[in-house]
């Protein structure tokens, strides 16, 4: 499988926690990675990145796409990608935060995806691979199966800094996490997702990368998670109010909130003011979708995206949001 860094390369900076990474990888999937020359080049042109993507998309021998981690400029990327390429052999990418835009413009070519995964933060540090994660991994890569999504029970923001030795065998600070809310109608919904980091999603929109008629979205189920830039509960908000006003937020049946990161390496709240800043962005993101859409189930709290452990979910594919008995299905098929 190609491991490339379609934003930033990370490996460059970090290279033992991304050997690390690529032993786990193949490790766990009997998969072999292959790298592509700017995976660990930094600074990379946006046009050269591409062609690294787009020569693992037209590789018959590569049957899927590692991201190493996101970054904040992958938007410049896809201009230069082929879609006759992964129309003619499709392949699944596994990706989150500013691969957000890889992820959606693969879906409107028709291309399914996965909303996760990144050798540098979920594979390489650590004492081992998180379960939850290595399992979700494997279903996308290797099983297909249908798995239900539960809570680990604890989470970190961050891990050890990558130039510490102790990144490779420590976990970053751990702390319990609270239960997932629910709100809107008991009534279960199964739907193919779209979606992905809240910022990034307003970069897609305002490049007219989206189709013109939200109803492409019908009956479908929205992610949502925040990056590590730790916006306030209200930007948040905003973001999601736009979503409503361009109709997305009523066509879709339901709609999962990750657990936000509420801190990072120069800034640590004290435990009850984390609490808070989940618990605002929660309120923010019930009270919104719920404006526009009174008929969503909304699930808040769900650990995928700028999270560890982190769940690999569908993009694209189908998730089932249960209100009715409060669980949570992802078929990786």
């Amino acid at each position: 499988m190609a491991v490339l860094s379609p934003s930033f390369a990370a490996p460059a900076v970090a290279p033992a926690v991304h050997a690390q990474a690529m032993q786990r990888l193949e490790e766990l999937t009997g998969l072999v990675p292959v790298e592509y020359p700017t995976t660990r080049r930094l600074g990379a042109a946006a046009r050269d990145r591409a062609a690294d993507l787009n020569a693992a998309f037209a590789d018959p021998e590569i049957r899927a796409v590692l991201a190493t981690i996101g970054g904040e400029d992958q938007v410049t990327v896809v201009p230069h990608l082929d879609p006759d390429l992964v129309r003619s052999d499709p392949k699944p990418f596994l990706g989150y935060s500013d691969n957000t835009n890889l992820l959606n413009w693969l879906w409107t070519h028709g291309v399914a995806g996965f909303y996760g995964g990144s050798t540098q933060v979920h594979l390489g540090p650590g004492p081992a691979v998180d379960e939850v994660h290595a399992r979700s991994l494997r279903a996308a890569l290797l099983t297909g199966e249908r798995v239900q999504l539960t809570e680990p029970g604890e989470s970190e923001d961050i891990g050890k800094d990558w130039n510490d030795p102790a990144a490779l065998s420590e976990h970053g600070d751990r702390e319990p996490t609270e239960p997932w809310t629910w709100a809107g109608p008991a009534r279960s919904v199964t739907g193919p997702t779209w979606g992905g980091c809240a910022e990034v999603l307003q970069w897609i929109l305002t490049a007219g990368r989206f189709p013109a008629d939200p109803a492409v979205l019908d009956g479908g189920v929205l992610l949502l998670e925040t990056s590590e830039e730790l916006i306030p509960a209200r930007e948040f908000g905003w973001i999601v109010r736009g979503l409503g006003e361009r109709g997305l937020l009523s066509a879709v049946d339901a709609v999962l909130v990750a657990r936000p990161p509420t801190s990072d390496f120069s800034s640590r709240p004290s435990p009850d003011d984390r609490a808070a800043r989940r618990a605002e962005q929660r309120d923010e993101a019930i009270a919104t979708v719920q404006r526009y859409n009174p008929d969503a189930v909304v699930v808040v709290g769900v650990p995928f995206g700028h999270t560890r452990p982190q769940w690999i979910l569908p993009y694209g594919g189908d998730v089932t949001v249960d209100g009715t008995t409060r669980q949570l299905w992802a078929d990786y098929r």
